[in-house]
Formats: structure tokens, sequence, C-alpha cells
């Protein structure tokens, strides 16, 4: 089939090469020149595992192309998917001016071949009704530039689009494994004939011809209504939020009673009504997805007259819970102003480059602030040099400089890298070796053994 991807970020660019990858022929279009040079040169300007291998391989196929120049992907595309950033607003509600943009100039570029219009971008409930109206108004703008009599209702009536909502629910550092093993894929849309074309685009997906074990049943297909499946994608993103808060204030309890939070998650996430997942303490919840996602589902409550109480005590659990490093950094060395503190992992998660909404960059603004020297190293963005939009940090490009001098470690990110440290050599090069686990990721006693004092969360 041909597909269309408006925007290449994670999610337009990693849905684009598992596409084409699975034999469509796709077309990604971005307005961000030099990126497209980047991805035409046949490399991700994204670091996702897995990703450049695909991406160079549907190149080699000559499977996928890239351009500035949507005009042509509209023409191209039989499915047209918008995934442009839909980034959160001060307010907390999403910033949709992308999507309109983009569904705008599919409209000024249909020209009477059908067209199924997929919302891949995260957009506020009741916005598959919106992106038809403003894909409409673009329809009817260029036909008024080119001198062409303008009805709405003929318009409305032709049957030149359907919109359809499928949400993604890819995770980032694992995103090209989820789109060939995904739990479920989400369908939302009222004409027959939009989802027939869904349901054959991702009939290899569903049926597991590119997943890891192909022996497992069809992926589940959720076939429902526009304002459903725009809900689906907010409901699981504010769950998994919530169960992150959750575990986290049990943990803060643990740390006051002497009770060990990483033996109550074994011991709760073992009944299968609540399972293990996303039950492990630490520094909360960070990224592009959970806090624009949970904020936007409390600010559509609100536009409602409805009060999400849990969402907003979820939201207020995970603020708190960046800080408690914070308090456990004086708990250990009383006075952190003129204290040089060593970050270990700066990513919002591992196997990723995003800092979007990082627990670290809070560190590093509160340890300032208290008047600590912060440095930090990462695996990924030490080595590549990054340091854009990072500042009153100094990014060191290896752990033995990191731990130079330092009066305190946190291991912010769990990056399975730093399982295999040499614990005794860094504490060796510390002031004072001490380290706060902030994922309760390392073994307290090979830390403790090699000289370090040990503090975890709740653990």
């Amino acid at each position: 089939m041909k597909v269309c991807v408006i925007g290449t970020g994670y999610v337009g660019l990693v849905t684009g090469a598992c596409l084409a990858h699975i034999g469509h022929h796709v077309i990604c279009v971005d307005n961000n020149d030099e990126k497209v040079k980047i991805m035409q040169a046949g490399q991700s300007p994204i670091f996702e595992p897995g990703l450049a291998e695909i991406l160079r391989t549907a190149i080699d196929a000559h499977k996928i192309e890239f351009t500035t120049d949507l005009k042509a992907g509209v023409e191209h595309g039989d499915i047209l998917f918008i995934a442009v950033g839909t980034p959160a607003l001060p307010t907390g509600e999403s910033d949709t001016r992308y999507v309109e943009a983009v569904a705008r100039g599919i409209g000024s570029h249909l020209t009477g071949d059908y067209k199924v219009i997929v919302n891949k971008s995260t957009v506020p409930i009741g916005s598959g009704d919106w992106v038809r109206m403003i894909v409409l108004e673009g329809l009817a703008e260029s036909k008024k530039q080119a001198g062409q009599p303008v009805d709405a209702s003929t318009l409305q009536s032709k049957g030149l689009f359907d919109v359809v909502s499928n949400p993604e629910f890819l995770r980032e550092g694992s995103a090209v494994y989820d789109t060939f093993n995904p739990d479920r894929i989400v369908l939302g849309g009222a004409a027959a004939n939009a989802i027939a074309l869904m349901q054959d685009l991702y009939e290899p997906i569903v049926q597991r011809q590119f997943a890891e074990d192909r022996t497992l049943p069809p992926v589940p297909v959720v076939v429902t209504d526009l304002s459903s499946a725009e809900m689906v994608k907010y409901a699981a993103n504010a769950f998994l939020a919530t169960k992150i808060s959750f575990i986290n204030e049990v943990a803060n309890i643990c740390d006051r009673v002497g009770a060990d939070v990483v033996q109550v998650a074994k011991g709760i996430g073992l009944d299968s009504r609540i399972g293990s997942k996303f039950l492990q303490a630490g520094l909360g919840w960070g990224g592009s997805c959970f806090p624009k996602d949970v904020s936007a589902l409390v600010h559509t409550a609100t536009d409602y007259g409805y009060e999400a109480t849990l969402l907003e005590a979820a939201i207020k659990v995970n603020q708190r819970q960046r800080v408690i490093v914070i308090e456990k950094l004086q708990q250990a060395l009383k006075i952190l102003k003129g204290k040089t503190i060593g970050l270990l992992g700066l990513t919002f998660k591992p196997d990723t480059d995003d800092m979007r909404d990082a627990p670290a960059l809070t560190l590093i603004e509160e340890l300032t602030r208290l008047g600590a020297k912060v440095k930090a190293y990462d695996p990924l963005l030490s080595q590549s040099g990054f340091s854009h939009g990072l500042s009153n940090v100094s990014v060191e490009t290896d752990v033995e400089r990191l731990a130079d001098h330092c009066d305190a470690l946190v291991l912010v990110t769990d990056w399975q890298a730093f399982q295999g440290l040499d614990f005794q050599r860094l504490a060796s090069l510390m002031n004072n070796p001490v380290l706060i686990d902030g994922r309760n990721f390392l073994d307290r006693d090979r830390l403790e053994k090699a000289g370090f004092q040990y503090v975890g969360i709740g653990h």
C-alpha cells in the first residue's frame, strides 16, 4: 500500500520505517530541511534501538523516501498519517497547532482520490471531527484560490476522505520492537472502508509475520469510534503513570516504617489483578508522553466540569518524587552548598536520547539552586557530545571523570551499562563514596563491599 507519514519524530519515523520494512511504499514528510537531508543520507536523526538498521534496509529496497514536499506526500499516499508533535501548553492542554497546519495542508492538496487520514499524534478527545473540519477548510480555501466554486455541503458529501484515530503505544527505547509485537492495535472511525484499509495495512503485523514469537495468536484489533480510540491512549498512559506514582507513594512510606518497597512490589505484583510491570519505585516518570497526556486528560476533565482528583494526585506525587533524592543527599551530606554531585544518566529512561521532562533536569536545577556543582555522565549523550539545553552541569566523557572528587553519585537512569561499573575504583576517586540509587537498580551488597554508602528509594 502507499503510505504518507507527516512528521518524523519518534512516532512518525518509527512508524514510517516499520511500515516500509513490512512491504508498504512510504513517503515521510517533514518541514525540517536539514533533518530530511540526514534521513535521505540513510541516517536516523534520533536514537532508537534497531531503527537505523531497518531504515537503511528500507532505503536500499526503495520502500521509503523523505521529502519536505507535503503535496508530493499527499498525492502519493492512500493512507496519510499525521504524526507531528502535540506538546503541552502551560495550561496543561495539548498544543495542536501543528496538527491543524498539517490537516489544512492535506486539505489544500486533495485532488479527488480517496484518502484515509490517520491521527497518529496524541490529540485531545474529539479531535477526529475537528481534523475533518480543518481538512475541509483547507480544501475549500484551495478551491477558492483556484477560482472554483465552493459548496461546503457538496465537499462533505463527496467522500474524498475519512478520518481514523490510530493511537500509538510505543515505548521509547523499544519502539521498533513494540511496532512489530504490539499488545493491541486500536482503530477508531465510522467509515467501514477506512477501517478495512487500516486492517489491510496492519495485516502482516496482526498475523505476527514480523514478530519475535510468530507462534502467538493474532494481535487483537480494537475497532471503535473516534472519541473512544482517542480516550484509550490517554487512559492507558494515565493508568501507567498513576501506577508508578502509587508505588512511589508506597516507597516513601516504606522509608519511614522500615519496609523494603522492592519486596513489597514483588509481593503485590504476583497478584494477577495487579501485575509486576510499572511497580519500580524511583525518581518518577518523565519523557514526552506521561507528563503531557496525564495533564491533558486532567484539562479535558476540567473543560467538562469534572475534577480528576486521582490524576491530579498522581501528578503531585511525581513532582514531589524528584526532590526525594535531594532530601536523601541532604541527609547523607548535610550541607550541599559547595559539594560536587555526579549524576549517572541524563535521559528520562535508558536506550533513548530523549531529555524531555527528564528527572535529571529537575535535579540539576535544584542542586544548582542549593549551591552544589553538578556533573553528569550518560552512556549515549556523553559519547554524542550532546549538551543542547543543558546548563549548570558538566557532561563528562567517562565515569571516572564523573566520580573524580565527587561528594556523592546519584543513579538517575537505569542504563544496563551501569551494572558493570568498577565501583571500587569509583569509590576511591570520590571525596565521599555516597551513592543514591534513584531507581533501586544496583546491588546494595556489591556497592557496600566496594566502599559506598548505599541509599535506595524505599529500599
